[in-house]
């Protein structure tokens, strides 16, 4: 079996490349990855598109990725929120573009691209400007839209508990987007708090199977998007 530890988030996202597609897990601040998310800043790759929950908030995680000018384009649920600061800017200058996609429909084009589904019909945004130029089709008297998967090129994840084969726990909600991220990605990069030997999870808590997980840094103390927003704190 191979092991997937790297010595640092550095080393963990090294290869991403400029233009990449990028899933960052994360509720707003439950599971973002923040330790990945400043090393992606620092490593300087640039013309991503990002795919979240969110647009992020305050000036670290996420807001300060799409602050640092590496992000061309926002896939997301909620591009505004309380703590949105950075992104509502930029967008307004025309310096960033912005897919809304409902939020069930989001996680779905998701789980589709890791379960090699290329589209599906939703019944969500029938009748709004969010289904102009899609197809739409009638299945026993419903209308549906149809939607295409949401494929990436990387992933970024925050675990609680890893083996060193990839095989993931979360932290209760933490959990959210990263189990159906880390099937849709081409390379799926995690952060986890605590790093064990095969056998140390009990198969039947692993929630994320190693087969999904490329590369695993240890983050022993990981930040919390929250208390950082609430330290008044900025990235870098």
């Amino acid at each position: 079996m191979i092991d997937k530890t790297v010595p640092s988030v550095e080393d963990a996202v090294a290869s991403i490349n400029d233009g990449d597609t990028v899933l960052v897990a994360g509720f707003g601040a439950a599971g973002s990855p923040v330790e990945l998310i400043h090393a992606l800043i620092d490593h300087g790759a640039k013309e991503l598109t990002v795919v979240n929950n969110n647009a992020g908030n305050g000036e670290v995680g996420l807001a300060a990725l799409i602050g640092s000018g590496q992000v061309v384009k926002m896939i997301c649920s909620y591009p505004r929120s309380g703590g949105s600061v950075v992104f509502p800017d930029l967008y307004k200058a025309g310096k960033i573009d912005l897919e809304v996609v409902p939020q069930g429909t989001l996680a779905e084009r998701i789980r589709a691209a890791g379960a090699g589904i290329p589209a599906f019909y939703t019944p969500t945004s029938v009748g709004t400007p969010l289904a102009d130029g899609k197809e739409v089709k009638e299945f026993d008297g419903k209308t549906y839209v149809m939607e295409r998967w949401l494929p990436a090129d990387i992933a970024l994840i925050k675990a609680d508990v890893a083996d060193k084969h990839g095989n993931l726990t979360y932290n209760m909600t933490a959990r959210n987007f990263g189990p159906v991220m880390c099937m849709a990605a081409k390379t799926t990069i995690v952060q986890a708090r605590e790093i064990v030997d095969a056998g140390g999870i009990n198969p039947e808590h692993v929630v994320t199977p190693g087969i999904f997980v490329d590369r695993i840094a240890h983050v022993a103390h990981p930040e919390h998007e929250e208390t950082l927003l609430q330290a008044g704190r900025r990235y870098p």
